[in-house]
């Protein structure tokens, strides 16, 4: 037995389904770009390079709630952790819808530390990055099964 969504809740989940890819290093972004290209073409990739980045689109998208992504994935080192936690502070400090999107804490780090950090501060899952494009791909195939086909994913509406 699944318990996966039924259709009109995973078409809701898709419809307009972007995701903030927050990672400051290209080669880990282009593995990110390729594996997500086959596990979710329906889903557009928005890369943010650096905590700058990331405040900038997080400002714009504020603005234009159309276009605010559904899921975040972000690195915690930017390349130090500091610029991670900034970036999960400013989500979180967002109002709400926003602040209600969940963040994917997608680390080299397996410290306990971060991860329990992590947690702390608001992130909604925290996962040690695949070494080989393989394990990108069954990364991506379960991101797919959960975040997109059982959850059922905030809408990013305002409330009028």
């Amino acid at each position: 037995m699944t318990y996966l969504q039924d259709n009109e809740s995973i078409r809701a989940n898709f419809k307009r389904a972007r995701i903030l890819v927050v990672e400051d290093n290209d080669d880990y972004w282009v593995l990110i770009q390729r594996a997500m290209l086959q596990m979710l073409p329906e889903v557009v990739p928005i890369r943010a390079a650096s905590r700058d980045q990331a405040h900038d689109l997080l400002a714009e998208w504020s603005r234009d709630e159309w276009d605010m992504p559904k899921l975040v994935l972000l690195d915690l080192y930017l390349p130090e952790r500091n610029q991670g936690w900034q970036v999960l502070s400013d989500i979180r400090g967002l109002t709400a819808p926003f602040n209600q999107v969940p963040v994917v804490m997608l680390s080299s780090s397996n410290m306990q530390a971060d991860i329990s950090e992590a947690y702390r501060r608001g992130s909604s899952s925290y996962l040690v990055k695949p070494t080989v494009f393989t394990e990108w791909l069954d990364y991506f195939k379960q991101l797919r099964t959960y975040w997109w086909e059982t959850v059922t994913l905030p809408p990013m509406r305002l409330a009028f």
